[in-house]
């Protein structure tokens, strides 16, 4: 059996800079790096300098993020971002949806597949409770109604699980709807998903290593394909307040990943 290849998630360090991201990707047993682009500080010299980084580092990007639709025209930083994702090389950009309206996100959700013809890049739409696009079945309804091959849909373990997902739900997505996925571990008991800042609380701070939690995270990887690359999304106050040196934090989300993966490909 081939072994998983894993990328490090932007999310497990907020606080890192662009260059910093690429290091403790490149100090670490990740095959893949993820980058986070914010809007007021990312300029066309970032996308050069962060390119040549990762060039000289031998990092190749798996994601970039975030393409956020909002409410309202469309907005020209996320056709920027394809742009972005595709000079760095970078195979997916990550899109998440807080437009209530669901035509709303799939025109522009289509706007965004149309850009990245062409480009290597796709576009995967992530579902969640802290967006407006909460559950598989309303991602695949979106999807359903985009044409383009750089269409993708994102599956994060928590708000697969958190959103009441099957694994039959994972085993009938169509598999060219699929170019990564975001496992991670959380407490199998969910917070009080009517309470919207518990909702994100658990997001970005109560993750856990892969095997410390009561997820189902070996239901989750047996149905989607065997070869989708794993971007480990282990965000956690946990692991920030234990791992402050960022290259640290990579290796040991590294090293915790790749155990439990190991484990679970061998039992």
């Amino acid at each position: 059996m081939t072994r998983r290849r894993i990328s490090l998630a932007a999310g497990l360090m907020p606080e890192a800079t662009p260059a910093l991201l690429i290091e403790a990707a490149a100090a670490s047993e990740f095959d893949f790096g993820g980058m986070w682009a914010e809007q007021e500080s990312w300029t066309a010299q970032t996308t050069r300098n962060v390119k040549r980084q990762a060039t000289d580092a031998g990092v190749e990007l798996l994601d970039l993020e975030v393409a956020w639709i909002k409410p309202g025209k469309p907005d020209p930083w996320l056709a920027e971002l394809v742009d972005i994702a595709a000079e760095l090389g970078a195979r997916n950009l990550l899109c998440v949806s807080s437009d209530p309206d669901p035509a709303a996100t799939t025109s522009k959700f289509q706007t965004l597949v149309e850009r990245a013809r062409g480009t290597g890049v796709r576009v995967n739409l992530e579902f969640g409770m802290f967006t407006e696009v909460r559950t598989i079945h309303e991602a695949r309804a979106i999807l359903e109604s985009v044409e383009g091959e750089a269409k993708a849909l994102l599956v994060d373990t928590l708000h697969w699980s958190r959103s009441g997902g099957t694994a039959q739900d994972l085993r009938d997505v169509p598999r060219e709807w699929l170019s990564y996925c975001q496992p991670c571990d959380a407490p199998a008991e969910p917070p009080d998903m009517s309470d919207a800042d518990a909702v994100i609380d658990d997001a970005v701070n109560r993750r856990m290593p892969l095997g410390h939690g009561g997820l189902a995270i070996g239901a989750m990887l047996d149905a989607l394909p065997q070869d989708l690359p794993l971007a480990i999304e282990e965000r956690s106050e946990t692991l920030r307040e234990n791992y402050p040196d960022l290259n640290e934090r990579a290796r040991e989300v590294a090293r915790t990943s790749r155990a439990w993966l190991d484990r679970y490909e061998g039992s």
